[in-house]
């Protein structure tokens, strides 16, 4: 399935393909557009070894092999070619990262991700920076956010992770866990710890954080806004007292919003330019056009509309299930951790096939329920608990 100019309709293959392609499409066109935050562009080569791949021709190893076979055989060389092959190596080694059911929620995952993304492209991937750096970024109008020394890298991260670790999703409206993972992930991106490839590093490391919190991560997010989301993480980072200019988090928590939310912001980069024509000084909710956003950015979740209704009204939104056997489970786990007998009990059913087929398995599918050892499904001690995003349902039936 081909687009304009040859290149791959993944669209196309992620509404109309078997999952399998679905799938595989859909970690091809967030790692295609992951390149555009450092301004790259892959191959045609590249396009045809991602369409073989995702209609099952070759497995990601091969097509890895096959884009290293080529840039090394290589006769005649273009100008861009450089460009080429690091976008085209770097996107081939995303997919094979997010085809990992694996995640490693640590300093050592996090370098492990650059590692990984960038191998065969720079020498130092895998490595900290070992030097202060300064950007000048278009939509600070040339000045730089202050990243974090060199020194203090290591300890940094282990702090920001562990913070996370720490934080107790229970209880906590979809305001509040937008806000958090906001912080979460801006305060990440600004340590910097890599010299080069920083952006694309967090992205995939917050879209496997994601997966492993329950979130179906919607990759047309980060495949064709790539550039929003670095320059919202750039906004949440800088303040500058002299000019009058806070830290503003609200575009990047509008980013997740669309994210995991189902909303519908417009996601243009010329709204997150500090002085904006007044064309683009009010970012609008393309859901909600009867509804006026504050033209004055704010860091609190109040400047965006309430989710509590919309898991009910929108059936857009990343929360919403029209399954009532989902939701009932939802509300019975609650914040318990709970054995399949348990389960049962509390649902008044004694069917267990059909209880396992009807109600647990599509929780598990939709992601609003996880098991407590994921890893061994029939371990002896084996209990269900919720999700953050079955939280997040449960907290708002419960209000």
């Amino acid at each position: 399935m081909t687009g304009k100019e040859g290149y791959i309709d993944f669209d196309e293959y992620i509404r109309q393909g078997e999952p399998a392609q679905k799938e595989k499409a859909g970690y091809w066109q967030t790692a295609i557009g992951l390149q555009a935050v450092d301004g790259l562009k892959v191959s045609d080569y590249l396009q045809d070894t991602a369409r073989r791949h995702i209609e099952g021709d070759i497995t990601i190893d091969e097509a890895r092999e096959l884009v290293n076979r080529y840039y090394v055989t290589k006769t005649a060389r273009d100008a861009d070619d450089a460009d080429k092959e690091e976008a085209d190596r770097v996107s081939s080694n995303i997919v094979k990262v997010l085809s990992s059911p694996t995640f490693d929620f640590s300093v050592g995952g996090y370098q492990s991700v650059h590692r990984r993304v960038f191998e065969g492209v720079m020498k130092h991937a895998g490595e900290f920076r070992t030097y202060d750096i300064t950007k000048k970024e278009w939509v600070l109008e040339g000045d730089t956010v202050l990243y974090l020394n060199w020194e203090d890298l290591r300890r940094a991260i282990v702090y920001e992770l562990e913070q996370e670790h720490a934080y107790n999703y229970k209880g906590k409206s979809h305001d509040e866990i937008i806000g958090h993972l906001t912080r979460f992930v801006a305060g990440l991106w600004q340590i910097h710890a890599f010299a080069e490839g920083n952006t694309r590093t967090t992205a995939v490391f917050t879209i496997q954080y994601l997966r492993s919190l329950g979130f179906d991560v919607d990759n047309d997010m980060f495949a064709k806004h790539s550039w929003y989301f670095r320059n919202a993480l750039v906004r949440a980072n800088y303040h500058n007292i002299a000019k009058g200019i806070d830290y503003t988090p609200v575009y990047l928590e509008r980013f997740f919003r669309n994210l995991l939310m189902g909303e519908q912001w417009d996601l243009r980069n010329r709204y997150l330019h500090i002085h904006p024509t007044a064309e683009w000084s009010v970012q609008p909710n393309l859901a909600a056009p009867s509804t006026t956003p504050s033209s004055t950015p704010s860091s609190t979740p109040s400047t965006t509309p309430s989710s509590s209704s919309v898991i009910h009204l929108n059936p857009n939104s990343k929360l919403y299930t029209s399954n009532n056997n989902v939701i009932e489970l939802v509300r019975v786990v609650g914040y318990e951790e709970l054995s399949i007998k348990q389960m049962m009990e509390l649902r008044s059913l004694k069917d267990r096939m059909n209880f396992m087929e009807y109600h647990l398995e599509p929780a598990l599918r939709e992601k609003f329920v996880r098991r407590k050892y994921p890893d061994c499904p029939n371990h002896p001690r084996q209990k269900y608990l919720l999700t953050v995003k079955g939280m997040a349902l449960y907290n708002d039936y419960n209000k």
